[in-house]
């Protein structure tokens, strides 16, 4: 409805409690079907056919029963023809369907429906015309006549399925048979909660919101409709959508029109667009502007010659005629007849009829003496306390009427019932002139063969393919719909003030989606006669930048105006929603568009990689120093000890340590995010390597019982050499396997984008457990090295060296214990800086704690630098 136009109502009809789920409302009448069954079915639901007009069981309680039995004389008014084929059908004659109260201890008795529509008789009317049309037609169903059963479904669930059940369905599953003319409820305006469903959430998604939505009882009381007509009124939401029937919203628009409420654009549903019933001038105010989809008229030649022949009768048949009669001249019908002119069944079966309807219609039933009989009778209902009609003359003219019966310059729903009609002589004729589908039968033909099963008939339905009088081509899609094909409708007042439906657009589902809807938005008269689009709004849009917050417990339509979060924007007015900015991407200050995120790691120029450099330099020119005094002094005791060549090699392992740090600092590439981890597993797996032999050597050492014992021959410098590679290799054999297979590679993480702006480059691990296979291997050694140290620590040696290992190892495993909570719980780079944290920790404890203690003897004591200082008596 234009942009500012957002708050929309809903108004929709009840199908009572105890409705079937599923179906539609029997409004859809104004579809006709032809459905077919299974016989079993259909004798499980109504019944065998020959015991519908069976007298039943009268006046026997419900405990005297055993079984379920048809009701006996209560069968439905009804229009019927006889005929080769019969076509069924419903049409919603009456509207108003009063409350049953049943005791289950009787007889259910018949109530009959009140409100006649004469559109919904002329729907009825156009079946008979179209059928009596084709079986005049010498080139279509030739020696075969048609004819008809109408019922009148009374615009109820119940009435309908007691009428014909197979004959209104929408559930293909059950109901494989049922094809209509008019388009499905995915391109029309379904009277049921589906519908609504399916309109409430097309609409959402177009950016508009319900303000409330009504619900139209089947019988309203007065309270009722005061409680929807204050709703209507009090509410902001000036855009109303109506889903029912003219006679279903009748009380309703009476009691708005009574408080002379306007100022409502109302979007009329198909069932009441182009009804005739609310266009009189106390609604005026009310409805003008009306829009809605209806269905493309035509003028349907001889349909109204045949309309105005209707006279009443007192006949069978004819009770709906009657019914008319009176409506349309405002009298009552007074019949007198012979019944020696007339057949004593039917005469019984007219006043049954009649008497049926006791309760609510004025019905007269008169018995005279002598050989005549009359009885009057009047189809009418009375108010209580209204004057009484005049009585019909018989000579009235139907004419001189203008009403929605006479109204026929374009039908629009007559014609749809018209076309139904056509498909099934169609289909008829195509069964009986060409065979079976498929049947190769079909290609020598089959003319005169009338013996085709019933069931045959439906494949015929359903490929029927013609151009129809009027040019229109009739065919059905695989789920039995025709072509959508609706004109727009706009209620404007002509020049004599009265209410004209003028078509402002149409829809055609044939063409392309976007050449469907065609709107003519300047030839549009809203409400009140304006020529702009009405505005419905609760709250002021939203500026750009901001989004719309619903208020709790207000409808949709009330909202507030939240600023877009970070990383969002929203450079639209009104938005529903801020929009995400895409990945790698930022919102900017206004939040109205997105700008290129800042990648953020671990910088050389940061203050913390400087930091972190320099403590890696500082261990790599420590262990360079000690590297050179220990050569410098590779003679002396204190480097001999433990041999010097598993020494040298530790200080070779612990300055890669501090190297391989290095390798975590700065933008991380393709080569470092392979290189980093390889290198520090390995690093520290050949430094642990060799404190494991050192340790091994200082126990075997001092439990050998003297010089030469076969221990230390066993364990020499080459086994020593030996059990370092070994125990490296399942590293090096890891790290390539993870390096060849997942190697990790640069990734720009955007997860730490919503609190710190930046995008996180990282190296991502496709496979995480090699880490922890690289760093759990680590562990492993250093537990094995801190134990046998740990056993060691009290030999009785001057200068212990297994002391200084469980000493390094202790702090080795606490930094890493302590490493892996830290690393898991650290954001962004942060992660990086724990990892070579816990490097440069280990490194330096290791450094510091084996190495420092003997470079001080070396140089500040050399005194105990002898072999005689180094060896400790026991006591």
């Amino acid at each position: 409805m234009g942009e500012g136009d957002d708050a929309v109502a809903f108004i929709e009809t009840f199908q009572g409690v105890a409705e079937v789920s599923g179906w539609p409302s029997p409004r859809s009448g104004s579809e006709l079907s032809f459905g077919t069954r299974a016989p079993e079915e259909e004798e499980h639901m109504m019944g065998p056919q020959s015991d519908l007009r069976t007298d039943g069981v009268r006046d026997v309680g419900v405990s005297l029963l055993s079984e379920c039995v048809i009701l006996g004389n209560s069968e439905l008014l009804a229009l019927r023809s006889e005929g080769d084929v019969i076509i069924g059908g419903l049409f919603p004659v009456h509207y108003l369907v009063p409350n049953s109260q049943n005791t289950y201890n009787s007889k259910p008795q018949n109530r009959p429906c009140n409100g006649f529509d004469d559109r919904a008789f002329r729907w009825m009317m156009t079946m008979i015309f179209a059928v009596e049309e084709i079986n005049r037609n010498p080139a279509l169903l030739p020696g075969v006549t048609l004819g008809y059963h109408i019922m009148d479904s009374c615009d109820h669930i119940h009435t309908s399925l007691r009428a014909l059940l197979s004959l209104l369905t929408h559930n293909k599953h059950t109901y494989p048979s049922f094809l209509r003319t008019v388009p499905s409820d995915l391109f029309q305006d379904d009277y049921s909660r589906y519908g609504i469903q399916a309109f409430s959430h097309q609409f959402r998604q177009l950016g508009g919101c319900l303000a409330y939505h009504l619900t139209i009882p089947q019988s309203p009381t007065f309270v009722e409709i005061g409680a929807m007509a204050d709703t209507l009124q009090s509410s902001k939401a000036k855009v109303v959508v109506a889903f029912a029937t003219e006679g279903q919203l009748l009380e309703l628009f009476l009691e708005l029109a009574a408080r002379n409420v306007t100022g409502i654009q109302w979007v009329a549903s198909e069932a009441w667009v182009t009804a005739n019933m609310l266009t009189a001038p106390q609604f005026h105010l009310l409805l003008q502007g009306t829009l809605g989809f209806s269905f493309p008229g035509v003028y349907i030649p001889g349909l109204r010659e045949f309309l105005l022949k209707v006279r009443p009768k007192a006949e069978l048949g004819f009770e709906f005629h009657n019914m008319l009669w009176e409506e349309v001249f405002n009298c009552r019908l007074e019949f007198t007849a012979d019944p020696s002119n007339i057949n004593a069944n039917d005469f019984e079966r007219v006043i049954e009829q009649y008497d049926q309807h006791e309760s609510k219609l004025n019905t007269h039933l008169k018995t005279y003496e002598g050989e005549k009989r009359t009885f009057l009778f009047s189809a009418h209902e009375n108010t209580i306390g209204a004057p009484e009609r005049p009585v019909c003359t018989g000579s009235e003219d139907l004419s001189n009427v203008h009403n929605s019966y006479t109204e026929l310059s374009k039908v629009r729903i007559s014609y749809n019932v018209y076309k139904a009609v056509y498909a099934i002589a169609h289909a008829l004729h195509d069964l009986l002139e060409c065979g079976s589908v498929g049947d190769s039968t079909a290609e020598v033909g089959c003319k005169g063969n009338s013996s085709k099963p019933k069931e045959q008939l439906l494949g015929y339905l359903k490929m029927v393919n013609f151009t129809n009088q009027f040019g229109e081509k009739v065919h059905f899609d695989d789920n039995g719909e025709p072509v959508p094909l609706y004109d727009i409708i706009n209620w404007q007042k002509d020049s004599k003030g009265k209410i004209k439906f003028v078509k402002v657009g149409s829809y055609d589902g044939s063409v392309p989606v976007d050449q469907q809807l065609q709107l003519n938005q300047r030839k549009i008269v809203w409400t009140g006669g304006l020529s702009q689009v009405p505005g419905s709004l609760c709250s002021d849009p939203c500026s750009p930048g901001s989004r719309q917050a619903r208020r709790k417990g207000e409808p949709q339509c009330c909202f507030d105006c939240l600023p877009c979060a970070e990383g969002e924007i929203s450079n639209q007015t009104d938005s529903t929603e801020c929009a995400k900015c895409p990945e790698y991407y930022w919102s900017d200050k206004r939040k109205v568009e997105c700008v290129a995120g800042v990648d953020d790691f671990l910088s050389v120029y940061d203050t913390m990689g400087v930091i972190l450099i320099t403590l890696a330099l500082l261990g790599v020119v420590m262990t360079s120093i000690i590297t050179t005094v220990f050569h410098h002094f590779r003679a002396t005791p204190i480097v001999r000890a433990n041999n010097s060549e598993i020494s040298f090699l530790l200080l070779v392992s612990l300055k890669l340590c501090f190297l391989c740090s290095l390798a975590f600092i700065g933008k991380p590439s393709t080569w470092t995010c392979r290189l980093r981890q390889a290198a520090f597993g390995v690093s520290f797996v050949l430094c642990l390597s060799c404190l494991l032999v050192k340790t091994i050597v200082v126990l075997l050492a001092f439990r050998s019982t003297g010089p030469g014992s076969g221990a230390m021959k066993l364990f020499g410098p080459a086994q020593q050499r030996t059990l370092i590679l070994c125990t490296t290799a399942p590293q090096v054999c890891l790290c390539a396997g993870w390096l060849s297979a997942a190697p990790p590679y640069p990734f720009r993480n955007p997860t730490y984008q919503a609190s710190t702006g930046k995008i996180v480059v990282e190296c991502r691990e496709p496979w995480p457990a090699g880490f922890y296979l690289v760093l759990g291997y680590i562990g492993l050694l250093a537990s094995l090295c801190l134990l046998l140290a740990f056993l060691g620590r009290k030999l009785p040696d001057t200068f212990n060296e297994a002391k200084l290992i469980t000493f390094s190892m202790i702090i080795f495993c606490a930094v890493w214990l302590s490493f892996i909570p830290a690393h898991v719980s650290s954001p962004g780079k942060f992660t990086v800086a724990v990892e070579i944290f816990a490097i440069l920790a280990s490194s330096f404890g290791l450094l510091l704690c084996i190495f420092v203690p003997k470079c001080f003897i070396i140089l500040a004591q050399p005194e105990k630098n002898i072999k005689k200082r180094m060896i400790k008596s026991p006591r």
